[in-house]
Protein backbone atom coordinates (compact mmCIF):
# COMPACT_ATOMS: atom_id res chain seq x y z
CA UNK A 1 0.00 0.00 0.00
CA UNK A 2 1.30 3.45 -0.94
CA UNK A 3 1.49 5.71 2.10
CA UNK A 4 -0.71 8.77 1.85
CA UNK A 5 1.49 11.85 1.78
CA UNK A 6 -1.41 14.29 1.96
CA UNK A 7 -2.83 15.71 5.19
CA UNK A 8 -6.06 13.90 6.03
CA UNK A 9 -7.46 15.14 9.34
CA UNK A 10 -10.90 13.66 8.66
CA UNK A 11 -9.39 10.18 9.16
CA UNK A 12 -7.72 11.01 12.48
CA UNK A 13 -8.85 9.17 15.63
CA UNK A 14 -6.40 10.73 18.09
CA UNK A 15 -7.46 14.41 17.80
CA UNK A 16 -4.54 15.33 20.04
CA UNK A 17 -4.50 18.84 18.58
CA UNK A 18 -7.81 19.53 20.40
CA UNK A 19 -8.16 20.44 24.07
CA UNK A 20 -6.72 17.68 26.23
CA UNK A 21 -9.82 16.24 27.85
CA UNK A 22 -11.22 19.71 28.31
CA UNK A 23 -8.57 20.53 30.91
CA UNK A 24 -5.77 23.07 30.81
CA UNK A 25 -2.49 21.37 29.98
CA UNK A 26 0.83 22.31 31.55
CA UNK A 27 2.50 22.02 28.18
CA UNK A 28 1.94 21.24 24.53
CA UNK A 29 0.04 18.08 23.62
CA UNK A 30 2.19 15.02 23.14
CA UNK A 31 2.85 14.44 19.45
CA UNK A 32 4.20 10.90 19.85
CA UNK A 33 1.04 9.27 18.53
CA UNK A 34 0.53 11.42 15.46
CA UNK A 35 -0.79 9.43 12.49
CA UNK A 36 1.36 9.49 9.38
CA UNK A 37 -1.11 11.72 7.54
CA UNK A 38 -1.16 14.44 10.22
CA UNK A 39 -0.27 17.87 8.79
CA UNK A 40 1.75 18.59 11.92
CA UNK A 41 4.01 15.70 10.92
CA UNK A 42 3.93 16.17 7.14
CA UNK A 43 4.19 19.96 6.96
CA UNK A 44 5.67 21.37 10.18
CA UNK A 45 7.14 24.34 8.31
CA UNK A 46 3.64 25.52 7.39
CA UNK A 47 2.77 25.97 11.06
CA UNK A 48 5.93 27.98 11.59
CA UNK A 49 4.99 30.15 8.60
CA UNK A 50 1.43 30.56 9.87
CA UNK A 51 2.66 31.51 13.34
CA UNK A 52 4.75 34.26 11.77
CA UNK A 53 1.62 35.66 10.10
CA UNK A 54 -0.11 35.93 13.47
CA UNK A 55 2.77 38.14 14.63
CA UNK A 56 1.44 40.90 12.38
CA UNK A 57 -0.47 43.15 14.76
CA UNK A 58 -3.58 43.53 12.58
CA UNK A 59 -3.81 39.78 11.87
CA UNK A 60 -3.17 38.90 15.50
CA UNK A 61 -5.93 41.27 16.68
CA UNK A 62 -8.40 39.95 14.07
CA UNK A 63 -7.70 36.37 15.17
CA UNK A 64 -8.08 37.39 18.82
CA UNK A 65 -11.45 39.02 18.15
CA UNK A 66 -12.59 35.93 16.24
CA UNK A 67 -11.73 33.73 19.23
CA UNK A 68 -13.50 36.11 21.60
CA UNK A 69 -16.55 35.89 19.34
CA UNK A 70 -16.38 32.09 19.46
CA UNK A 71 -16.29 32.26 23.26
CA UNK A 72 -19.33 34.53 23.39
CA UNK A 73 -21.39 32.07 21.35
CA UNK A 74 -21.52 29.67 24.29
CA UNK A 75 -22.61 29.70 27.88
CA UNK A 76 -21.43 27.35 30.61
CA UNK A 77 -24.27 25.79 32.59
CA UNK A 78 -24.42 23.24 35.38
CA UNK A 79 -25.12 20.48 32.87
CA UNK A 80 -22.51 21.54 30.32
CA UNK A 81 -21.84 24.05 27.56
CA UNK A 82 -24.67 25.36 25.38
CA UNK A 83 -24.62 27.43 22.18
CA UNK A 84 -26.72 30.58 22.37
CA UNK A 85 -26.27 32.81 19.30
CA UNK A 86 -27.53 32.41 15.70
CA UNK A 87 -25.01 33.32 13.02
CA UNK A 88 -26.68 36.61 12.11
CA UNK A 89 -26.28 37.78 15.70
CA UNK A 90 -22.66 36.66 15.66
CA UNK A 91 -22.18 38.70 12.49
CA UNK A 92 -23.46 41.85 14.20
CA UNK A 93 -21.30 41.32 17.27
CA UNK A 94 -18.15 40.55 15.31
CA UNK A 95 -18.59 43.51 12.96
CA UNK A 96 -18.87 45.77 16.00
CA UNK A 97 -15.76 44.22 17.55
CA UNK A 98 -13.87 45.09 14.37
CA UNK A 99 -15.33 48.64 14.35
CA UNK A 100 -16.89 48.02 10.95
CA UNK A 101 -19.48 50.60 9.87
CA UNK A 102 -20.21 49.78 6.23
CA UNK A 103 -21.24 46.27 5.25
CA UNK A 104 -21.80 44.87 1.76
CA UNK A 105 -24.27 42.13 0.92
CA UNK A 106 -23.65 40.04 -2.21
CA UNK A 107 -26.77 37.94 -2.62
CA UNK A 108 -28.56 35.63 -4.99
CA UNK A 109 -31.39 37.16 -6.99
CA UNK A 110 -33.57 34.34 -5.72
CA UNK A 111 -33.03 35.50 -2.15
CA UNK A 112 -34.19 39.09 -2.51
CA UNK A 113 -36.61 38.76 0.40
CA UNK A 114 -34.01 37.22 2.70
CA UNK A 115 -31.41 39.80 1.71
CA UNK A 116 -33.90 42.58 2.39
CA UNK A 117 -34.64 41.24 5.87
CA UNK A 118 -30.90 40.94 6.53
CA UNK A 119 -30.37 44.54 5.41
CA UNK A 120 -33.19 45.68 7.69
CA UNK A 121 -31.63 43.87 10.65
CA UNK A 122 -28.16 45.27 9.99
CA UNK A 123 -29.43 48.80 9.46
CA UNK A 124 -31.44 48.58 12.68
CA UNK A 125 -28.17 47.77 14.39
CA UNK A 126 -26.46 50.88 13.06
CA UNK A 127 -24.64 49.66 9.96
CA UNK A 128 -24.57 51.32 6.55
CA UNK A 129 -25.51 48.75 3.91
CA UNK A 130 -24.44 48.30 0.29
CA UNK A 131 -26.15 45.43 -1.55
CA UNK A 132 -25.80 43.94 -5.01
CA UNK A 133 -27.61 40.93 -6.43
CA UNK A 134 -26.09 38.33 -8.73
CA UNK A 135 -27.98 39.32 -11.90
CA UNK A 136 -26.83 42.96 -11.78
CA UNK A 137 -25.51 44.04 -15.17
CA UNK A 138 -28.19 42.16 -17.13
CA UNK A 139 -25.61 40.26 -19.19
CA UNK A 140 -27.15 37.47 -21.32
CA UNK A 141 -25.84 33.98 -20.67
CA UNK A 142 -24.76 33.73 -24.31
CA UNK A 143 -21.88 36.08 -23.44
CA UNK A 144 -20.15 33.26 -21.53
CA UNK A 145 -20.97 30.57 -24.08
CA UNK A 146 -24.18 29.12 -22.67
CA UNK A 147 -26.13 27.24 -25.34
CA UNK A 148 -29.91 27.64 -25.77
CA UNK A 149 -30.59 24.15 -24.41
CA UNK A 150 -28.58 24.97 -21.27
CA UNK A 151 -30.94 27.68 -20.10
CA UNK A 152 -32.88 26.96 -16.92
CA UNK A 153 -36.21 28.19 -18.29
CA UNK A 154 -35.75 26.80 -21.79
CA UNK A 155 -33.99 27.76 -25.04
CA UNK A 156 -36.57 30.35 -26.12
CA UNK A 157 -36.12 32.48 -22.99
CA UNK A 158 -33.77 35.35 -22.21
CA UNK A 159 -31.67 34.52 -19.17
CA UNK A 160 -29.24 36.80 -17.37
CA UNK A 161 -25.97 35.29 -16.24
CA UNK A 162 -24.91 35.50 -12.62
CA UNK A 163 -22.19 38.12 -12.35
CA UNK A 164 -20.16 37.47 -9.16
CA UNK A 165 -17.11 39.32 -10.50
CA UNK A 166 -19.17 42.50 -10.85
CA UNK A 167 -20.68 41.92 -7.41
CA UNK A 168 -17.21 41.76 -5.87
CA UNK A 169 -15.96 44.78 -7.80
CA UNK A 170 -18.99 46.87 -6.78
CA UNK A 171 -18.41 46.12 -3.10
CA UNK A 172 -14.70 46.81 -3.55
CA UNK A 173 -15.42 50.19 -5.16
CA UNK A 174 -17.97 51.01 -2.45
CA UNK A 175 -15.17 50.46 0.07
CA UNK A 176 -17.26 48.37 2.42
CA UNK A 177 -15.54 47.23 5.60
CA UNK A 178 -16.79 43.66 5.19
CA UNK A 179 -18.62 41.68 2.51
CA UNK A 180 -21.38 39.22 3.38
CA UNK A 181 -22.09 36.44 0.90
CA UNK A 182 -25.70 35.23 0.90
CA UNK A 183 -26.78 32.26 -1.18
CA UNK A 184 -24.51 32.47 -4.22
CA UNK A 185 -24.35 29.36 -6.40
CA UNK A 186 -21.42 26.96 -6.34
CA UNK A 187 -18.82 28.31 -8.72
CA UNK A 188 -20.28 31.79 -8.67
CA UNK A 189 -19.39 31.98 -4.98
CA UNK A 190 -15.86 30.87 -5.84
CA UNK A 191 -15.47 33.70 -8.33
CA UNK A 192 -16.85 36.21 -5.84
CA UNK A 193 -14.31 35.09 -3.23
CA UNK A 194 -11.52 35.30 -5.82
CA UNK A 195 -12.31 38.91 -6.76
CA UNK A 196 -13.42 40.27 -3.40
CA UNK A 197 -10.67 42.46 -1.92
CA UNK A 198 -12.27 43.17 1.46
CA UNK A 199 -12.77 40.92 4.49
CA UNK A 200 -15.46 38.40 3.65
CA UNK A 201 -17.84 36.19 5.59
CA UNK A 202 -20.61 33.82 4.51
CA UNK A 203 -24.04 34.01 6.10
CA UNK A 204 -25.59 31.20 4.04
CA UNK A 205 -24.73 29.09 1.00
CA UNK A 206 -26.98 27.96 -1.84
CA UNK A 207 -28.85 24.67 -1.50
CA UNK A 208 -32.05 24.88 -3.50
CA UNK A 209 -33.44 21.55 -2.30
CA UNK A 210 -32.65 21.73 1.41
CA UNK A 211 -33.57 25.33 2.19
CA UNK A 212 -29.93 26.45 1.98
CA UNK A 213 -28.86 23.96 4.63
CA UNK A 214 -26.49 21.60 2.77
CA UNK A 215 -25.46 19.77 5.93
CA UNK A 216 -28.92 18.22 6.02
CA UNK A 217 -27.78 15.88 3.24
CA UNK A 218 -24.66 14.98 5.24
CA UNK A 219 -26.69 14.30 8.38
CA UNK A 220 -29.08 12.03 6.45
CA UNK A 221 -26.47 10.38 4.20
CA UNK A 222 -27.05 7.04 5.95
CA UNK A 223 -30.83 7.30 5.58
CA UNK A 224 -32.60 9.41 2.96
CA UNK A 225 -29.49 10.41 1.03
CA UNK A 226 -27.73 7.04 1.00
CA UNK A 227 -27.26 7.45 -2.74
CA UNK A 228 -24.61 10.09 -2.04
CA UNK A 229 -22.32 7.33 -0.82
CA UNK A 230 -22.29 5.82 -4.30
CA UNK A 231 -20.52 7.36 -7.26
CA UNK A 232 -22.66 10.24 -8.52
CA UNK A 233 -23.08 10.50 -12.27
Amino acid sequence: MIENKNPNCVRCRTIICENQGGKVSDGSPSLDKLPGFCPMKLMPDVFVEAAAEYEQSAIREFARLASVQEFQCFERLMDGVRAKLPRVEELIQFARKCSYKKLGIAHCGGLMKEAGILADILEANGFEIVSVQCKAGCVPKEEIGIQPDQKVLGPENWETMCNPIAQAMILNHAQVDMAIMLGLCIGHDTLFIKYCDVPLTVLAVKDRVLGHNPLAAIYTSEIYYRRLRNRIK
